[in-house]
């Protein structure tokens, strides 16, 4: 019996171990395929310029509009996200912490609001431009895809505080400190770790989607100075140079991938840095 059991654990290690292993491996190859296919493309016009005449038909020019549209939502977007998700998470885990049930049920909600395509929060602000008699405008982007973003700052964060033991919760009370001082002074510092990573999915989500701009932002080949004017995304750049017809201009896509993938892994290696830090500060 002992040696049965010896066998099934060092089974499921093996099989773990293999799932882990395959999913890194899975990954190396995503990105190993985006690099071979695209760092020939690469070069600093496609950083440093916007596109020229005929750029989606081989001319020149790059996708610096794209980037910088990207980075206007997906920042816009995460500050909003910041600015309702935080509260909202501190509040189910410091005045909700008495009702269980109320808890349950707003975690299901948002769980459900997580988990609804992109596709349909596109079309909700696209309702929402038409009501308000907007145009497709960087606003409209960013408004859409905060709402796309903020379930998954709320859930990530509250994940996270609600793994924080109740008895420093209680000492806080006991001391003489308000529910409201409880939150910010004593829960959010101790799950500051948690809210960089609840900030690094919510910004990776904003700036890797493309549905949800597709009919907000609009697109353009200029770099948005207002908020009224559309903006461009690299997830949309790379969609639109992907169904050309001209192998140069798709292996420009594959490029736009590169960027895409190079600023979601500079602010992921950021962001890890600064937790760490942070984790190590409230330490000692």
């Amino acid at each position: 019996m002992r040696r049965v059991k010896i066998i099934e654990e060092k089974f499921f290690i093996w099989l773990s171990a293999f799932m882990t292993y395959s999913l890194i491996a899975v990954l190396a190859f995503i990105i190993l395929v985006i690099f071979i296919k695209g760092f020939g493309a690469l070069n600093w016009d496609m950083v440093l310029k916007t596109p020229r005449g005929g750029y989606y038909y081989g001319g020149e020019g790059g996708v610096l509009n794209a980037i910088i549209g990207s980075l206007y939502i997906a920042v816009g977007a995460t500050l909003i996200a910041i600015i309702i998700g935080v509260p909202a998470a501190l509040y189910l885990n410091v005045q909700l912490i008495r009702y269980r049930r109320t808890q349950n049920t707003i975690r299901y909600f948002l769980d459900a609001l997580w988990g609804i395509p992109s596709i349909v929060y596109g079309a909700f602000g696209f309702s929402l431009m038409i009501f308000f008699g907007m145009n497709a405008s960087l606003l409209a982007g960013i408004i859409t895809v905060a709402l796309l973003i903020v379930p998954i700052m709320v859930r990530t964060f509250d994940e996270v505080l609600s793994t924080i033991p109740k008895g420093l919760h209680e000492a806080s009370l006991a001391l003489g400190s308000t529910r409201t001082e409880t939150a910010f002074k004593v829960l959010f510092k101790q799950g500051f770790p948690g809210f960089i990573t609840a900030v690094l999915l919510s910004f990776g989500r904003g700036i890797g989607d493309a549905a949800s701009v597709l009919f907000t932002a609009g697109y353009t080949d200029n770099i948005p100075v207002n908020l009224d004017e559309p903006a461009a995304t690299l997830p949309l750049a790379i969609f639109f140079q992907l169904g050309s017809p001209i192998p140069e201009v798709r292996d420009r896509a594959f490029a736009s991938a590169i960027i895409l993938t190079g600023i979601i892994l500079t602010i992921s290696i950021g962001a890890r840095i600064l937790s760490k830090r942070y984790s190590k500060t409230n330490l000692t």
